[in-house]
């Protein structure tokens, strides 16, 4: 801190500004850059400080004074922040698009968002959601709120990194502070490893795709035209599960062979009993999927349309398709190249980010059906593979 101001002092700069340093395994630090206004990270400094820095920017702007001096700040406490991105860890952070249909937060956490439940996340702007900032006495207490604040958090209609970054507030070297630039890259498969839904987390997901879950209402489950005993069919991560679903009584189940008791349901939050041992879900619908929460694991679960593929016929799986919309930034091969799995076959622009899409397996480019400079939309084929004979 005292180098950064000396550093400002020294160039008489007046207005918001950051600085940044590398440090070191020794301890020793180096001045990296200075960008000249606040940055992502600025709720940090505001939470341990106590300073409103975008009021103290504007003053300053508009030629006031500085509302306090050096010496009369102080450090109080620890902060983190957690940047929520529509973004998926287990595809090397790829960026995500969609339409957020569900989005809420613990209350009483600082939530800096700019966007709401029916915003778009498009591919043509930075796909953060929201910023999460929590304070606390000491780091353990700070780093304990923000895993309780992901864990809690709730947002359906695009993949996120919020898993990950709840997975990283309790990984063992970060919560001791061994922390290094390193640390993600060591422990990526533990981290970014997508949660499969386990047989209790089937059940609920079935329940509440039947519309099943109010505990509170007795007759919940019976009508005159629906079976007690039926099969709900789900798809997730192109796995299809068929769960075979009873109703025993009000918020009383057997699915996917677990003895199931909906306790309390409000607000879109079920506490359950699944064979006895307790359990927490958050539960959002959107058309015909289900989003079931658990922790910060969020699983989506759809409904399959029976009248869906009517007509269509399925790709080859030799096709290299767009993975969101993009501009074609380069085009690493030309038609009739041969080419082994892992080339990189085409780079696309999407979201600020360059992502190269390589070959899924050895073989010949048997069609390429988009130019250097084309803008595609999501799924778009861009090359087809032939067999290496071709």
């Amino acid at each position: 801190g005292a180098v950064a101001v000396a550093a400002v002092k020294a160039i008489g700069y007046e207005g918001a500004g950051t600085l940044e340093f590398l440090l070191d395994q020794s301890g020793d630090f180096y001045f990296m850059e200075m960008n000249t206004r606040l940055q992502v990270e600025h709720p940090v400094t505001e939470a341990i400080t106590g300073v409103d820095l975008v009021e103290w920017q504007l003053r300053v702007a508009a030629g006031e004074p500085l509302p306090l001096r050096q010496e009369a700040l102080a450090i109080s406490g620890h902060a983190f922040e957690a940047r929520l991105y529509a973004e998926d860890p287990a595809r090397d952070f790829l960026p995500a698009i969609g339409t957020l249909t569900h989005l809420a937060f613990l209350p009483g956490v600082r939530v800096d968002a700019g966007v709401r439940a029916g915003d778009a996340i498009s591919p043509w702007y930075d796909p953060m959601i929201a910023k999460l900032i929590v304070h606390g006495p000491t780091r353990a207490t700070a780093l304990g709120a923000l895993a309780r604040a992901l864990e809690a958090s709730r947002v359906a209609g695009s993949v996120t990194n919020l898993g990950f970054l709840a997975r990283l507030a309790r990984q063992t070297d970060f919560v001791a502070g061994r922390v290094d630039t390193g640390l993600i890259e060591r422990n990526i498969d533990a981290l970014t490893a997508p949660a499969a839904p386990d047989a209790g987390l089937l059940a609920v997901a079935a329940i509440a795709a039947e519309g099943l879950e109010a505990c509170d209402d007795p007759l919940a489950g019976f009508a005159l035209w629906a079976p007690l005993r039926r099969q709900v069919v789900l798809e997730a991560e192109g796995e299809r599960h068929t769960v075979a679903l009873e109703v025993r009584g009000p918020g009383r189940f057997l699915a996917a062979g677990q003895e199931v008791a909906v306790n309390r349901c409000e607000g879109g939050e079920l506490a359950c009993g699944i064979d006895g041992v307790a359990r927490r879900f958050g539960l959002a619908r959107a058309g015909r999927s289900v989003t079931i929460f658990e922790g910060a694991e969020a699983h989506v679960l759809q409904r399959p349309d029976p009248l869906a593929g009517a007509g269509e016929v399925q790709g080859s799986g030799d096709e290299i398709r767009a993975p969101m919309p993009g501009l074609v930034r380069h085009l690493a091969v030309e038609s009739g190249a041969q080419v082994a799995a892992g080339d990189v076959l085409v780079v696309l622009e999407a979201m600020k980010m360059e992502h190269a899409l390589t070959a899924p397996r050895d073989g010949t480019v048997a069609e390429i059906t988009v130019a250097a400079g084309q803008q595609v939309t999501e799924g778009t084929v861009m090359i087809r593979l032939g067999s290496q004979d071709d």
